[in-house]
């Protein structure tokens, strides 16, 4: 049964390189069903399915790829990736980082570098910044109602075993704003590790420049990785959109909408902070204005 449906998934393999993804996905999914094990092909179906936001469907498939021998270092951290970018997707960052952060301590890799390191971005963005008093409260109401429940705990053993009752100590949480800190400045040395990693990663260089431009709020100092990364590759969506942010900053439309209908012409996916509507919406104002 695998060859059969190892052969359905290299047509579909062929099929989606291609860019037709209607038909790949209908290849793969019978390919899936009639239990396709072949981890190339398992792992491309799998980015089809996040591409077309199909998370849940995703995260049964990487499931199972997961379990199949002869997975390389390379599949794995693609795997992890694949599987904490549903994570996010779904709304689960901080799942999403733990599964990546656990990876890169066993086996640090480009891939871990890069996505690792847009999470920590998305996760820090300032826009997003959360109220820390009612995290405190949250977080206060719920290390009281464990301490009630395990001091009553040890309240009742005592009493079963005639020992001593010894209180359970209160233990208040840290504050949720030290927290946050901690972890900004954690995603700002990892996001420094990827480059010396490797300083001339398109996608890491664009990542610092995000990590500055939206964490730091520090749109100067963020230009020059966001000059880096679109002289590495000059197709990459995001750093084209956030260089067009620069041409309307000095009033430059024209420059601004080249950036974006070059941007159009990518390919989107769910690890990208600007989308196909984002961008599509924005060229359209700005030609209404021209």
């Amino acid at each position: 049964m695998g060859f059969f449906s190892n052969l359905k998934a290299q047509k579909a393999y062929a099929l989606q390189s291609k860019g037709h993804s209607e038909e790949a996905m209908a290849l793969y999914e019978q390919a899936f069903a009639d239990g396709m094990d072949s981890p190339r092909h398992m792992l491309a179906y799998s980015v089809l399915l996040v591409r077309n936001g199909k998370y849940t469907q995703a995260q049964t498939v990487l499931r199972k790829a997961e379990k199949l021998p002869g997975l390389t270092a390379e599949q794995k951290s693609q795997l992890i990736m694949n599987y904490a970018a549903c994570d996010y997707k779904m709304g689960h960052i901080d799942k999403g980082i733990r599964l990546m952060e656990k990876q890169h301590m066993h086996h640090p890799s480009g891939l871990i570098y890069e996505t690792l390191g847009y999470l920590y971005v998305e996760k820090y963005d300032h826009e997003k910044t959360p109220d820390f008093d009612a995290m405190d409260r949250e977080n206060l109401k719920n290390a009281q109602e464990a301490w009630e429940k395990a001091d009553a705990e040890a309240r009742s053993t005592a009493e079963i075993t005639h020992n001593e009752y010894v209180p359970v100590p209160f233990e208040a949480p840290e504050s949720s704003k030290d927290t946050w800190l901690q972890g900004k400045e954690k995603a700002a040395q990892f996001l420094q590790e990827a480059l010396d990693y490797d300083d001339e990663d398109p996608i890491c260089l664009d990542n610092m420049g995000q990590f500055l431009y939206r964490v730091m709020d520090d749109r100067e100092g963020a230009k020059p990785f966001f000059d880096k990364a679109i002289a590495e590759k000059d197709t990459q969506i995001d750093t084209l959109y956030f260089l067009s942010r620069y041409d309307l900053a000095q009033g430059d439309s024209k420059a601004a909408m080249e950036k974006l209908e070059k941007a159009l012409e990518g390919r989107f996916s769910p690890l990208n902070y600007a989308t196909k509507e984002m961008v599509t919406n924005e060229l359209s104002a700005l030609r209404g204005q021209a």
